[in-house]
Parts: structure tokens; C-alpha cells; sequence
């Protein structure tokens, strides 16, 4: 049995290619990509940023409340200038879920790191959203969770360097899968 590369606090190892880069976590609101990445960094003994607080903190406010002040067009378009600007390394980066609508933000991220598709369930999405409906998620009037889902799979997909399914696993077990897969690059 293999021990848990999360667990003791000890640093996990990667390949030489990952040591002054990020590793960046994609996938729906509720995938558990603040989660998971405070673990991943954690374990690695690197830093962690999610975009959606640094969106907050440019704008002193709540990140759904500055959705909701804006188009789906035009806070896709302040997330990518945003992210965009982000020069980071040894950083896990949770982004938000509205991320990949925009290929160059897409490409800046790529080009710190591998992008890691954090693959949950629909209906595990969908719950974890009804619970924290505040989460700040990017939605065009009458635009319905089942079509915002559909319409970014096809993205998470495309941009990912990583896919991680992730369906009935822990938030440490889920870690250390993404931490076993990008051992595997």
C-alpha cells in the first residue's frame, strides 16, 4: 500500500519540468478546485491563489455581486484581464470556473504550468452550487446550469493538460490523484 502523498506534510515529489511552474485547476463552481488546490500546494509546499479572490479584492466586493453587477460577457472579459496579468511560480492557481471562455487567458496559464481538469459529476456540481448559491458563478439570463454545464465540458476538456474524474472521492484522496497524474507527465 502506498502512502498517501498528501498525508505527514512532506512534500510530494514531481518532475524537474514542474519545480518554478504553476499547476492550474480548472472545472465547474463546486468542482473543489479551492479545496483541492489548498491541498495540492499544501503538499507541495507552494503557494495557492484562487482568481475569484483575487477578482474581489480588485474590486472590494463579492465576487457574485460583481457577476451580477456585469454581463456574462463583460466579467468573462474582466476574469481574463485579471488572470491574464498573473505572473506566478511554485503556485497552485484555482481559477474560476468561467475561465476557459477565453483562449489567450487559456494560453497564459498553460504556459506557467499544466492545467488540471477537475472532472466532478453533474449532479454533484449541481448540488454543491444549490448550497452556495452566492459562489459567484458567470451565467447569462435564462441560460440554465444544464446548458452552462454542457457548454463549458467541451472547454474544460480542450484546455486541459490533465483530466481528473473525481466522482465519490474524498478532498485528500482527490489531491493526491492530481498530484499522481502530474507525476505521470
Amino acid at each position: 500500500m502506498t502512502e498517501p502523498l498528501t498525508g505527514q506534510g512532506r512534500s510530494a515529489p514531481l518532475l524537474p519540468a514542474l519545480e518554478q511552474g504553476c499547476i492550474t485547476l480548472i472545472g465547474m463552481a463546486g468542482a473543489g478546485k479551492t479545496t483541492i488546490g489548498r491541498l495540492v500546494a499544501r503538499s507541495l509546499d507552494w503557494a495557492f491563489v484562487d482568481s475569484d479572490h483575487v477578482i474581489e479584492a480588485v474590486f472590494a466586493a463579492p465576487l457574485q455581486s460583481i457577476a451580477d453587477a456585469m454581463s456574462k460577457e463583460a466579467f468573462i472579459d474582466v476574469e481574463a484581464e485579471i488572470v491574464s496579468a498573473l505572473r506566478l511560480s511554485r503556485t497552485v492557481v484555482a481559477t474560476g470556473g468561467s475561465v476557459v471562455y477565453r483562449q489567450k487567458t487559456m494560453e497564459h496559464l498553460t504556459s506557467l504550468g499544466p492545467v488540471v481538469y477537475l472532472d466532478v459529476p453533474r449532479q454533484t456540481v449541481f448540488e454543491r452550487i444549490a448550497r452556495n448559491p452566492d459562489r459567484g458563478l458567470a451565467i447569462a439570463p435564462g441560460q440554465t446550469l444544464e446548458d452552462l454545464f454542457a457548454e463549458r465540458e467541451a472547454l474544460y476538456r480542450r484546455y486541459a493538460t490533465v483530466r481528473v474524474e473525481l466522482a465519490s472521492l474524498s478532498p485528500s484522496e482527490s489531491a493526491d490523484l492530481v498530484l499522481e497524474k502530474l507525476s505521470r507527465l
